[in-house]
């Protein structure tokens, strides 16, 4: 690990990063004025924390999974758009996709049918020139960011999910991993059950 990672990542975390993210949600704060069922628009550039954490994973021969961290984490700034109900999302989507260039996207959900674990819709997505601020050269900014779309539901489990489960020194117990699933389950059931009333009741 290269002994001056911190203090580059630091600087750039300061300077570039911590402005772009919040220039970058007033930006998308724009694209969806108006838009029905948004909660919540937030963005924010990855702790230099969880940075040096990420930067320092080795992939399975042993070496660093991200030899060129500044270039290969693509999430150094990330942005979140929580909605109410589960057709929101696409709806939510359609309306960003006007505006950005989505690089990759992934609805990410568990392994199997009969598991809960974490749900939600990301994309790598090309950072926008007007997300840049005038103080932030061109050639300093990230290329791209991650950009989330939630559920409220999906939401709360995984911050909540996010807070349990990596925060403990010892693993989580078999009974403990089946517990957080369960509250999954609720989770999903939850958004389904919603979406069904907005359906029946015709909620615009």
């Amino acid at each position: 690990m290269n002994d001056t990672l911190p203090g580059e990542y630091q600087r750039l975390y300061e300077s570039v990063l911590s402005p772009t993210a919040a220039l970058l949600e007033t930006v998308l704060k724009g694209h969806l004025t108006g838009a029905v069922h948004i909660d919540r628009v937030t963005a924010r550039a990855k702790s230099p924390d969880r940075f040096l954490t990420k930067a320092r994973k080795a992939d399975a021969g042993g070496g660093l999974r991200y030899p060129e961290p500044f270039v290969q984490i693509q999430d150094l700034v990330g942005a979140r758009v929580v909605v109410f109900y589960p057709n929101d999302i696409s709806a939510t989507e359609e309306i960003l996709k006007r505006y950005l260039n989505p690089i990759e996207a992934q609805t990410v959900v568990p392994d199997s049918e009969w598991e809960f674990g974490y749900f939600g819709r990301h994309f790598i997505m090309a950072l926008p020139k007007d997300a840049i601020p005038r103080e932030v050269h061109a050639d300093d900014a990230p290329t791209f960011f991650e950009l989330q779309l939630k559920t409220l539901f999906q939401h709360a489990w995984s911050e909540a999910e996010h807070d349990l489960g990596y925060k403990p020194v010892e693993e989580l117990s078999t009974e403990q991993k089946r517990l957080l699933a369960f509250t999954s389950a609720q989770a999903w059931g939850a958004d389904n059950v919603f979406e069904r009333l907005v359906s029946e009741l015709v909620i615009k």
